[in-house]
């Protein structure tokens, strides 16, 4: 019987905040505990069928590649020992390979996408503008286009159950300071590149992906929440890419394409997952993790 977890309930700790997908709760001052769980959402909405395991292996991939560019970027993963905290073991049970335990940060309130390939919202912006976050780009782009390089495109982070919005970066600059941002950007597109010639090695595209940063106590930029992950990014199978076409991926897509063709408008009650496609996105982001880290 696979391990499904929806929400945590960690009594012996403070919850401080419930995500989309990680609950988080405070340990003292300077840390916090977040477990993964296996709540999926798409265009920003919760839906109401989990993924089992998702959360571990979203974890897990995390870990890999906050591991692989520590000497990049400091990350949020604190030297803190799990048993140092006064839970239960039904708690610990609860959270096992879902955990981790993180410095507390200042979160900044942009996202930082980089996008290698013309799809999602992306895509979206390009057919009724021919731009995306201002950045022009060429005419007769299809669906899944290589872009002549890679383009960095903030967004603004929504409250829950809003939608995020693309921004320029001349606004994130308003937001967060030039400096800051020059510094996310630069940082972003390097693990970007890394990251893309790691995966090319095991035949997979990196199409897209987001990037999350907050500041330490002593202003330092750190990379932060989830990174490279089926959550986050758009991971593409190198023989079955295609231009024109929603490319066999594993990544929640395949998520976003199945409530497309149900006719969902994205707005709440979310529709349930039957198991086939339940099943499905399982195996694509087991898939994922295997290949990673095997």
């Amino acid at each position: 019987m696979k391990n499904i977890l929806h929400t945590s309930d960690i009594k012996s700790l403070k919850k401080i905040y419930q995500g989309k997908v990680r609950d988080i709760y405070e340990i003292d001052s300077s840390h916090i505990l977040i477990v993964s769980t296996d709540r999926i959402s798409v265009f920003d909405v919760i839906l109401p069928t989990p993924i089992p395991e998702k959360g571990i292996i979203l974890n897990n991939v995390s870990n890999f590649w906050f591991k692989k560019f520590s000497s990049i970027i400091s990350n949020h993963i604190a030297e803190y020992n799990i048993n140092d905290l006064k839970i239960s073991d039904r708690e610990y049970d609860e959270i096992e390979g879902r955990y981790v335990i993180v410095k507390k940060l200042k979160a900044l309130p942009v996202e930082s996408i980089v996008r290698n390939y013309l799809i999602g919202s992306g895509y979206s912006d390009y057919l009724s503008s021919g731009s995306i976050c201002g950045i022009e780009l060429p005419a007769n782009l299809k669906m899944a286009s290589k872009l002549p390089e890679l383009i960095f495109t903030p967004s603004t982070k929504a409250e829950l159950g809003d939608h995020d919005i693309n921004i320029s970066f001349n606004k994130m600059s308003e937001i967060l300071g030039r400096e800051n941002s020059i510094s996310i950007r630069d940082i972003s597109l390097k693990i970007f590149i890394d990251a893309s010639k790691i995966l090319k090695d095991k035949n997979i595209i990196l199409a897209d992906t987001k990037f999350e940063f907050g500041l330490s106590e002593t202003g330092e930029i750190t990379i932060m929440d989830e990174i490279l992950t089926s959550d986050s990014s758009r991971f593409w199978l190198s023989e079955s890419y295609e231009e024109g076409i929603s490319p066999v991926s594993l990544d929640k897509q395949f998520i976003r394409d199945y409530v497309k063709s149900i006719s969902w408008n994205d707005t709440m009650p979310a529709p349930a997952l039957p198991e086939d496609i339940v099943e499905k996105t399982y195996e694509k982001y087991k898939d994922l993790n295997r290949i990673l880290t095997s």
